[in-house]
């Protein structure tokens, strides 16, 4: 299997002759059920080597032998070198991910369909003596020539690690909050983020700075940072200002019988300065809630943000249930409200953006998904259907009201 999928990212990268640009998904005939328990969870612009061929997702969701393979070795092949000698060097091993998604959108403004890389990630992390840590991660755009493939650096910092209660990092890290914002790509449960992280949270994600998190024995949780909005692809301090972040959290599910029951504030603070990479919001709050009962659960964000210069003030609610029917299968629904409080305040979603590029002030979304889970969230196959609707009080080009129906691989190792 490991050849499979090696193979079809060559393939993917290099094309292929006689391709028509259509793909057809074959059956898979056996699904590749595993004892790994899952945690609680066409127009064709792009070149033709750049195609996420479905050879590829193909390769990883149907094996070539009637035994389910063995993901534990298969991804043990990322971890380059581990030694339990007091060496300098702890571990060393290669990460990253990668996303692929087929989309298709149909508004009363119009129409889009499109197949294409979501992301692609690759680095190194490595473990060091005296519990320091290293890593280093960029991002690739597989839709665009070789020549233009490095997009920018993700993951670049170095750490110290001494246990649970203390995570530092120095230099180029994420910057999370909201539900969504605060959750790694590699994990989320539906295909994107909800729009209230869209339009509050800093899309950027990975900004230069310095934070502490840690998890302590009662069950508080905290994370603290200052980080510069430079824009600069790499690690840099020179532009921009600085925004702070502050996030106080509890888990308390020990003391009910809930199997996971916490909650979480998160507080960013910016000083204006138009050269910054972020949203142009002075403050932005957030609560946000998980709760999980065996095989039921539920998140939930309510959050809010204090517009700079053009942008007014927003608030939004996200309502995100889900149920695991199986070890392997998933089912997710979400419902997002968003209000601005003068026109042009909210921008639409990733692909519906695609259709609509102006600005409403009312935002209202339903999804529906399933998730299969091969090995967790390291091997996924998510699927989603989406109503949304933005109300453009002005009419000056942002009403929308449209279905969305998306599905995609997504992949990570470490």
């Amino acid at each position: 299997m490991r050849l499979l999928i090696i193979g079809s990212l060559v393939r993917a990268q290099q094309g292929s002759k006689g391709d028509s640009g259509k793909h057809r998904l074959p059956k898979c005939p056996t699904p590749l059920l595993n004892s790994h328990k899952t945690p609680p969870l066409t127009d064709y612009n792009m070149p033709t080597a750049a195609k996420p061929t479905l050879a590829l997702l193909l390769a990883v969701c149907c094996s070539t032998t009637e035994a389910a393979p063995d993901y534990d070795q298969l991804w043990s092949h990322f971890t380059l070198y581990e030694s339990e000698d007091e060496g300098f060097i702890h571990s060393f091993a290669l990460s990253g991910r990668l996303q692929g998604d087929l989309a298709w959108v149909d508004a009363d403004e119009g129409d889009f369909d499109d197949e294409l890389w979501r992301r692609f990630r690759f680095g190194f992390k490595s473990e060091l003596a005296n519990d320091w840590v290293v890593q280093l991660e960029a991002d690739f755009d597989l839709n665009q020539g070789k020549d233009d493939i490095y997009s920018r650096l993700t993951d670049a910092y170095v750490g110290w690690n001494p246990d649970d209660t203390l995570d530092l990092r120095f230099l180029k890290h994420s910057a999370g909050f909201t539900l969504d914002g605060a959750t790694s790509s590699k994990k989320l449960l539906t295909m994107e983020r909800n729009n209230l992280t869209n339009n509050l949270w800093f899309t950027a994600e990975y900004f230069s700075g310095v934070s502490a998190k840690g998890e302590l024995d009662s069950g508080l949780t905290y994370r603290a940072g200052i980080f510069s909005g430079d824009p600069d692809n790499e690690i840099n301090f020179k532009k921009g200002s600085y925004f702070t972040l502050t996030s106080l959290g509890w888990d308390f599910a020990t003391d009910t019988d809930m199997d996971r029951a916490s909650v979480r504030i998160d507080y960013v603070y910016q000083d204006e300065d138009p050269d910054n990479n972020t949203r142009d919001f002075s403050q932005v709050i957030n609560l946000v809630s998980q709760w999980q009962k065996t095989n039921w659960g539920l998140w939930t964000d309510l959050s809010a943000g204090h517009g700079l210069a053009e942008q007014s003030d927003i608030w939004g609610l996200v309502l995100m249930p889900f149920y695991n029917s199986t070890d392997t299968l998933q089912w997710v629904g979400r419902y997002t409200y968003l209000d601005s409080d003068a026109a042009n305040g909210l921008r639409l979603g990733r692909y519906e953006r695609e259709i609509v590029e102006g600005r409403g002030d009312e935002y209202e979304e339903v999804y529906v998904g399933v998730n299969y889970f091969f090995y967790g969230h390291k091997l996924k196959w998510q699927s989603g259907v989406q109503w949304a609707r933005m109300e453009d009080t002005i009419e000056d080009g942002g009403r929308y009201d449209g279905w969305a129906f998306t599905t995609g691989l997504r992949i990570y190792w470490y």
